[in-house]
C-alpha cells in the first residue's frame, strides 16, 4: 500500500533552520538516529525514529522516544547499514510520492558518498529521490528530467556510472547534445540555466544532477 505523501528523513549530519523550511504538513518525518532528536528539539513529532542511537545519551534517547510516534532501536554492533540507510529502506518500504533526504552531506566523505549512492535504491523502486542541504539538492536521472530555475542556479553533471552517453540539455547555457560523460572528467561541472526550466535527457547510464547556489559555488 502506498504511502500518497512524501517522506522526509533527517539524518544525524549538518542540519538548520534551512531543513524545517523544507517540511510541508502532510510530510510523514523519519529521524534517523540525532536527526529524530533534532526533530523533535523543533517542535516535530517524527513518524518514525530509527537508529543505533549511539550519538545520543540515556536521556536524549528517552526524549526520542517519549516525542515520536514509533521508535526503532537496533544493535549498533549487529548491524549490516548505516542509520541513514535504515531509514531510506524503511521509507522506500513505505512506497512514498518522493524521499527527501536532509543532514546526509558533509562530515565523513564515505557516509556523504554513500549517502550519495542511496538514489540508486530509490531508482530500483521507482520512487523519486532528493538529498538536500542548504545550498545544493542532488538527485539521479536516467532517462529524462525536468529542471526549475531556482537561486540554486549551477548545475553539474556527473556520471555514477563510467559512462553516461545520449546526453541532450536544453535551455542551458553550454548546452549539449548527444554528449557523453565518462567518470574523472570535469566536463559536465557548472552549467547554468538560461531559461525559466531545462531539460535533461539521458540515453543509456546513471547521471548525477548537483544544483547549487552562488554562495556555495565561490568557495571553489
Amino acid at each position: 500500500m502506498s504511502l500518497n505523501r512524501r517522506a522526509v528523513i533527517f539524518t544525524g549530519g549538518e542540519l538548520g533552520y534551512w531543513a524545517l523550511k523544507l517540511l510541508r504538513k502532510d510530510d510523514f518525518l523519519i529521524g534517523a538516529d540525532s536527526g529524530a532528536l533534532y526533530l523533535i528539539r523543533n517542535n516535530h513529532r517524527p513518524d518514525l525514529a530509527i537508529g543505533d542511537f549511539d550519538s545520543v545519551s540515556n536521556s536524549e534517547l528517552t526524549y526520542i522516544r517519549e516525542g515520536s510516534h514509533r521508535t526503532e532501536a537496533v544493535d549498533p554492533v549487529d548491524k549490516d547499514h548505516t542509520d541513514t540507510e535504515l531509514a531510506f529502506r524503511r521509507a522506500l518500504d513505505l512506497q512514498p510520492t518522493q524521499i527527501l533526504l536532509l543532514g546526509a552531506l558533509g562530515g565523513r566523505l564515505d557516509h556523504t558518498l554513500a549517502n550519495l549512492h542511496l538514489l540508486v535504491q530509490a531508482h530500483q523502486r521507482g520512487v523519486p529521490a532528493e538529498i538536500a542541504d542548504e545550498y545544493q539538492t542532488i538527485s539521479m536521472v536516467v532517462d529524462h528530467a525536468i529542471i526549475e530555475a531556482s537561486d540554486r542556479s549551477y548545475v553539474s553533471l556527473l556520471p555514477l556510472t563510467p559512462q553516461v552517453s545520449g546526453i541532450r540539455l536544453t535551455g542551458f547555457q553550454y548546452p549539449l547534445e548527444d554528449a557523453t560523460l565518462s567518470m574523472g572528467e570535469s566536463l559536465g561541472i557548472s552549467n547554468r540555466l538560461i531559461a525559466p526550466q531545462g531539460e535533461i535527457e539521458v540515453y543509456d547510464g546513471w547521471l548525477l544532477v548537483i544544483q547549487a547556489s552562488d554562495s556555495l559555488a565561490k568557495r571553489f
